[in-house]
């Protein structure tokens, strides 16, 4: 595999994991709120009639947990192979990817951020909820994965960028 596909690829990996961290900050949100309604009504003393949370709140868990294992061995795999490619090898005409690639990484940054306030969120109400077993700590793993691998993306999009500029000369820089 080239540089210019390994960037593409990159870049691919990147929206996936950005399109399932979208698709878990509007769980979360939607958990939240329902999460939100049973402590006011336990808090009032009215039944819950929300009886299927603990049972959702666990599939969610579980689905994204599922989600981002399956994604992580492509990511791994190309990492290890940007790793392998010298600085000199990012030549000047793939500046343009890289910059591609540096704002794919940085779009996955701000739903990543979206995903730890969510999550934020959720956890300040879920500390007043006691009421059912629900498997917070698997969200926790999942969200730290997550920003984990964010920075990961976010360092090696810069350093691509670095050396992609580096190698363009000082006529480019205007």
């Amino acid at each position: 595999m080239n540089t210019e596909q390994l960037i593409t690829e990159l870049s691919c990996q990147c929206d996936a994991l950005r399109s399932i961290v979208l698709t878990a900050v509007q769980e979360v949100t939607a958990l939240h709120k329902r999460l939100e309604q049973i402590v006011q009504q336990l808090h009032k003393n009215i039944e819950v009639r929300d009886q299927n949370f603990p049972t959702d709140f666990n599939d969610f868990c579980t689905r994204i947990r599922k989600e981002l294992d399956a994604w992580e061995p492509g990511w791994a795999q190309l990492r290890a192979a940007t790793r392998e490619i010298r600085p000199t090898n990012w030549t000047a005409d793939l500046a343009l990817p890289a910059k591609g690639f540096n704002s794919h990484a940085r779009a996955l940054s701000r739903a990543s951020d979206e995903l730890i306030t969510a999550y934020d969120a959720f956890n300040r109400t879920y500390k007043s909820f006691t009421a059912a077993k629900l498997n917070v700590f698997l969200l926790t793993a999942c969200q730290t994965d997550i920003e984990n691998w964010t920075s990961k993306i976010l360092f090696l999009a810069r350093e691509i960028m670095k050396y992609t500029e580096k190698t363009r000369g000082i006529y480019a820089r205007g």
